[in-house]
């Protein structure tokens, strides 16, 4: 199972693991508390990008407004739901992939 992070933060493939009653299966994702209007409101589309450039992740998007609404701040931490999914016997982590890359069409 892939659990997607932000632009700016580590995914994850993880497998579910046997003898459990969620049937071999797990989180589906971080989810986000915040929403795109509002991040698209309170974070500057530049400002992320050269944040992201900063970090080593190259950034493209047809908008800047379209990046910001996406800002790795609108979701919950991918790590720490994916280690609460470990803690109560859901999965086991496979491979950590943190991003080179980003595009938003």
């Amino acid at each position: 199972m892939l659990i997607p992070g932000s632009m700016g933060t580590s995914s994850y493939v993880l497998t579910g693991v046997a003898d459990n009653d969620a049937f071999y299966s797990t989180c589906h994702g971080a989810g986000r508390p915040k929403s795109r209007h509002q991040m698209a409101r309170s974070v500057s589309g530049k400002t992320l990008q050269q944040e992201l450039e900063a970090r080593g992740i190259a950034v493209r998007g047809t908008s800047r407004r379209g990046l910001a609404a996406e800002s790795p701040d609108a979701y919950k931490d991918a790590t720490e739901v994916v280690k609460a999914s470990e803690g109560a016997g859901l999965c086991r982590t496979i491979a950590r992939l943190t991003p080179l890359g980003v595009v938003k069409g």
